[in-house]
């Protein structure tokens, strides 16, 4: 088994959790989102998460608009709607859950001899 196979499901495994996170404080669009998960070393490529918001789009907790630049074309930002933000809320609580329990799991004295 594969040492990187193994962290890259692991880093997919948030990734819905990471993004929603990153439009909690506004709108942005792709590549600024890219850059913030780049920055907290999720490295992720362009094929990966375009399917990812249309499919959180589609879901109807995110949605775009669209907006003229002064360096190319329009972009496309996407923002959480009232229900991405519900369910934002909703896997914080389940991601603090999570962590605690990893951390008992994970840090856990073996009583056994």
């Amino acid at each position: 088994m594969k040492i990187e196979n193994t962290k890259a499901q692991m880093r997919k495994g948030v990734l819905e959790f990471c993004i929603l996170s990153i439009l909690q404080d506004g709108d942005a669009y792709t590549s600024e989102i890219l850059s913030s998960l780049k920055d907290a070393k999720l490295l992720v490529v362009e094929g990966t998460i375009y399917p990812l918001l249309t499919r959180l789009k589609n879901a109807g907790l995110l949605s775009y608009r669209w907006e003229e630049s002064t360096s190319g074309p329009p972009r496309k930002y996407y923002g959480l709607t009232e229900t991405g933000t519900l369910f934002l809320k909703e896997l914080t609580t389940t991601w603090a859950e999570l962590v605690l329990a990893v951390k008992t799991v994970t840090t856990k004295k073996s009583t056994k001899k």
